[in-house]
């Protein structure tokens, strides 16, 4: 093989192979922090949308027993855990929990913040109609 014949190859020198891997590396360094909090916000997202899911239901609860028996009233821990009384479907999974603390249940609340025993997906205060997630994640102050 000539001179003339290595120097007709095409391909890419070892200092450009080292310049792009710097390049996808400097790239990564940027994108990485950019999505490592992207499971937490997915949960906060999906926990908002169950409260909100939860709340609108409490409160048409609330509107119709003001309209049918002239006396508001918000309903009653038993009445959320039942499918078709207060939500037309089960109650939603609290993200925040595993499945061995039962993340779909409901526990009665005192005080948002105050996780409620060991189980419990949400914590819901009958007497005011509130309801949050019974869990001590990020954010819950906010809920």
């Amino acid at each position: 093989m000539s001179f003339a014949s290595i120097r007709n190859h095409k391909g890419f020198t070892l200092i450009e192979l080292v310049i792009i891997i710097v390049i996808l590396g400097i790239l990564a360094a940027v994108a990485i922090p950019k999505y490592k909090n992207i499971s937490s916000e997915a949960k906060e997202s999906a926990t908002r949308a169950a409260l909100g899911g939860l709340r609108s239901g409490i409160t048409i609860y609330y509107a119709n027993q003001a309209v049918t028996t002239g006396t508001a009233a918000w309903p009653p821990l038993d009445s959320l855990k039942e499918v078709g009384v207060v939500m037309e479907q089960s109650i939603p999974k609290n993200p925040f929990q595993s499945d061995a603390n039962a993340p779909d249940s409901i526990v009665t609340g005192v005080t948002k913040g105050v996780v409620v025993g060991a189980r419990g997906g949400w914590a819901y205060k009958p007497s005011t109609g509130e309801i949050w997630p019974n869990t001590t994640s990020a954010g819950e102050n906010n809920w």
